[in-house]
């Protein structure tokens, strides 16, 4: 072959090269576009799915509840048996002493007494324990006595000692009760700023792409209304599961900016009214929080005011509105929750008065 052969063949080979590169190149460059593409919308759906958790788990803060508890029982309970000491360690050291070979006898009785010693330690342990967990089982008894016995000091020691908002109170900034009487429990919280609610909406396009936009103003306020409500019912039911209460009373206080002053302060947006008997009724995985309220007397009409765009305040209900108010007075809801107090108070009444009979027609 000719040297112009060659170079031409060696330029074509160069070029059948080239072009393999380059599209080996455009093959990698359009993996990684469409690797890039795929992120994206991995990315879109995630910050989607994350707006939309948010918003759900706001509005569905009353579904949930916590135990249940049967004060009852627990003072009841037996005491567990007292721990008797044991020779385990010594019982397994003498078994393997007697299939020791002769030359290591004389190790074994030393061996026995440091398993003595263990079964002397762990019966100490286990006698601490015991004192300590049985110390806790008076306690706990006690207070079920005076928390059956309508104590109020009880209940805010029981509310304190299980803290059942735990997890609410991360969505509130306070919380504070009062116990009136044995059937009356009066809550006040403060729910936490509007920063809690998520301030754009987050959505997909037909081509899966991130859209985000102002929430508008009428839906934000839906949700904060939402939470709040949800916030309610949720307080009452956890009150509920552990106190024999008939009957909580709740007010929901938002924070507003004082308009001549220029201060933040705390205005009460919900007072609310919920006995045991009605809450007791609902299927919480399908009340919508916000018009269930309707079922209670409450005061509190979510709307918002132009100048500060948060809730208007309302004067809180107080126990003596349920206690003084006569019956011409009330309103067809007022008059259903005297009507159910009355009841919760009359089977207290009569669960405590059956003992009583029974003690003095014995024999």
């Amino acid at each position: 072959m000719s040297w112009n052969g060659m170079l031409r063949s060696m330029q074509a080979a160069q070029r059948r090269e080239e072009r393999d590169a380059q599209k080996r190149q455009r093959e990698l460059e359009r993996r990684a576009k469409e690797q890039a593409k795929l992120t994206a919308i991995e990315q879109a759906h995630l910050e989607v799915e994350t707006y939309e958790n948010k918003v759900e788990m706001l509005l569905s803060v009353h579904k949930e509840q916590g135990r249940i508890w049967d004060w009852g029982a627990l003072m009841a309970a037996l005491p567990p048996p007292q721990p008797r000491k044991n020779s385990y360690f010594e019982f397994a050291e003498r078994q393997r002493a007697l299939v020791l070979p002769p030359n290591q006898k004389g190790s074994s009785q030393a061996a026995i007494e440091q398993a003595q010693q263990r079964d002397t330690q762990a019966f100490r342990e286990a006698l601490e324990c015991f004192k300590k967990t049985e110390e806790e089982r008076r306690k706990l008894k006690d207070l079920a006595w005076r928390i059956l016995s309508g104590e109020n000091a009880a209940y805010l020691e029981a509310l304190a000692a299980v803290d059942p908002l735990a997890e609410i109170s991360q969505l509130t900034s306070k919380i504070n009760f009062i116990a009136h009487d044995a059937k009356m429990l009066e809550c006040v919280f403060k729910v936490s700023s509007k920063d809690i609610i998520p301030a754009e909406v987050k959505t997909l396009t037909s081509s899966e792409k991130l859209s985000i936009k102002q929430v508008p103003k009428g839906r934000f306020y839906e949700i904060y209304q939402g939470f709040i409500c949800a916030c309610v019912f949720r307080i009452a039911r956890e009150v509920f599961a552990l106190l024999p209460v008939g009957a909580v009373l709740i007010t929901a206080a938002t924070e507003s900016v004082d308009s001549r002053m220029g201060w933040n302060s705390e205005q009460p947006v919900l007072s609310i009214v919920l006995p045991r008997s009605i809450m007791t009724q609902l299927k919480f995985e399908l009340v919508d929080p916000a018009h269930a309220i309707e079922n209670y007397m409450h005061r509190g009409s979510f709307k918002t005011s132009r100048k500060s765009e948060t809730f208007e305040s309302v004067i809180p209900l107080v126990a003596a509105d349920m206690e003084h108010k006569s019956v011409a007075e009330m309103g067809l809801s007022e008059l259903i929750i005297k009507v159910q107090l009355m009841r919760e108070d009359l089977k207290s009444k009569i669960t405590s008065t059956i003992p009583q009979l029974n003690a003095t027609s014995a024999p």
